[in-house]
């Protein structure tokens, strides 16, 4: 018995190990191809001119590079969008579970219509029509894009962490006297939420990626950043790997976020 599980643990490590080595000739293969790629283009790397563009010291210091003040500007966009895709959200998730005929027609559709258009044409009709008559900015455009997109799929997240609550606790504060909001805000919403948290977490993590659209309309997000230093410097492979590296970086350290909040919720479950 203790022969077959040593045998077992030695080959899920030999498994693990193939694992990495597979990924880091990937990895290596992916390099010699770009190298080859950029040899055969006639093209110089030049990654010693990259780090000025993420920051640079001065007689005040260290200062943040055009980069750098992309990412923050990402950041923001992605921050204040998530609030008001949740809030969206929610209100949908709501209407749609009323009893109202009307509140959830006009949920379905803005849903519909939401989930079945791009997101790139949602930017451009809020900022090219909307924006002029309700004289919007071009960050106000942008966080109203995104949180229209992402409160529609946050708003189906929300639904079903609302549905997966038993329908007997309902019925019990019902029983009790407790109207429906005091229904929502005490017995439903407190256990959905701790379902719902995982997967809307992940939701921010693709709207961190969605909102380099907002590129579009001449935000200086990162990737508005990294074209303009593009159109200056013509260090094109170079910095696009880095606007790809720092996106990598934020949204891995989400991921890992999104998985240490998971454990807990699951280690607290009663």
């Amino acid at each position: 018995m203790l022969s077959r599980c040593y045998h077992l643990k030695l080959k899920l490590h030999l498994n693990d190990f193939c694992q990495g080595l597979a990924f880091l000739l990937l990895v290596c293969g992916l390099c010699w191809g770009l190298q080859q790629g950029a040899e055969n283009l006639g093209y110089n790397w030049q990654w010693s001119r990259v780090p000025r563009y993420l920051a640079t010291s001065g007689p005040d210091g260290w200062q943040a590079g055009p980069l750098l003040q992309g990412l923050w500007l990402t950041l923001l966009i992605t921050a204040v969008s998530l609030l008001f895709s949740f809030a969206i959200g929610l209100s949908t998730a709501l209407m749609r579970l009323s009893n109202s005929r009307m509140s959830m027609i006009l949920a379905k559709v803005y849903l519909e219509a939401i989930r079945n258009t791009p997101l790139l044409i949602q930017i451009f009709i809020i900022y090219f029509v909307f924006a002029p008559i309700l004289d919007l900015g071009r960050f106000t455009s942008a966080v109203l894009a995104l949180s229209l997109f992402e409160g529609a799929y946050a708003s189906e997240i929300i639904r079903a962490g609302i549905l997966a609550v038993p329908v007997g606790q309902t019925e019990a504060s019902a029983s009790l006297g407790m109207s429906r909001y005091h229904n929502y805000r005490f017995i439903v919403l407190p256990q959905a939420l701790r379902k719902m948290i995982p997967p809307l977490t992940s939701q921010g993590i693709s709207l961190v990626k969605d909102s380099a659209l907002v590129s579009t309309i001449a935000i200086y997000d990162l990737t508005m950043q990294g074209q303009k230093i593009i159109a200056e410097t013509f260090l094109t492979f170079e910095i696009w790997f880095t606007v790809a590296a720092i996106y990598l970086v934020v949204t891995l350290s989400l991921s890992l976020l999104v998985k240490t909040l998971e454990n807990w919720l699951t280690a607290h479950e009663t």
